[in-house]
Formats: C-alpha cells, structure tokens, sequence
C-alpha cells in the first residue's frame, strides 16, 4: 500500500496562494488516480479534486473551480494542489488519497489517506 505525506499548509491571508504537496512512498503513484478532500471543523470531509494516472485529465469541486489547480509529477512520486484566490471558507485540513479504482469524488473511492495539513485562511 502506498503511505502518503501531506505539506505546504499554513496560515494565508484571503486572496493569497499556497501550494500543497503530497509525496508518496512505498509504492509508485503512476499506477494510481489520486485526489485532494479537505475537512473544516463540525463538518463531513469534503471532495476538492481528483487527477488521473498521467495527469492529463482532472475534475474540481465547483467550489473551487477556477481558483485550485490539481497536478502531479509521477517522476517524483508527488501531487500538488496549487490554490490561489483563497477564502476564509477554504480553512480545513487537507488530505490527499490514492485510489486503483478511479477518478472518484467519495471518500470511499480511495485506498490511502495522508495525515492531512492544515490551511488557515484569514479575513
């Protein structure tokens, strides 16, 4: 099973940018589709995008259209989410997965978690 390792959260003012990072090891993440979920304090875990094997095809939450950007460089066994015109309502943690089975927008499409970083966006 791949082990995946969140970074890049940290505390941004509305309208900045950061970009996640989500390295894997254990296993090459070529052979895997893989996704970015965030959860916010009293609320489920929510999709927010999802990247296919060769990174050419992609799917976003509407939430975050337009403003996030799903990548991944399979040479460095590493995905990305790059976010720019953040909001307040973007604060969450933030979990990338793998899946073997698909481009999936539920929790229960995926195999492997992160521990998850944390994106704290102020007004």
């Amino acid at each position: 099973q791949v082990q995946l390792v969140e970074s890049g959260g940290g505390l941004v003012q509305a309208g900045g940018s950061l970009r996640l990072s989500c390295r894997a090891s254990g296993r090459t993440i070529s052979n895997y589709y893989m996704g970015w979920f965030r959860q916010s304090p009293g609320k489920e875990r929510e999709f927010v995008a999802t990247i296919g094997w060769s990174g050419a095809t992609t799917y976003n939450a509407d939430s975050v259209k337009g403003r996030f950007t799903i990548s991944r460089d399979n040479a460095k066994n590493t995905m990305y989410l790059q976010m720019n015109s953040l909001k307040p309502e973007d604060t969450a943690v933030y979990y990338c997965a793998a899946s073997r089975r698909g481009m999936r927008s539920s929790e229960d499409g995926y195999d492997s978690w992160g521990q998850g970083t944390q994106v704290t966006v102020s007004s």
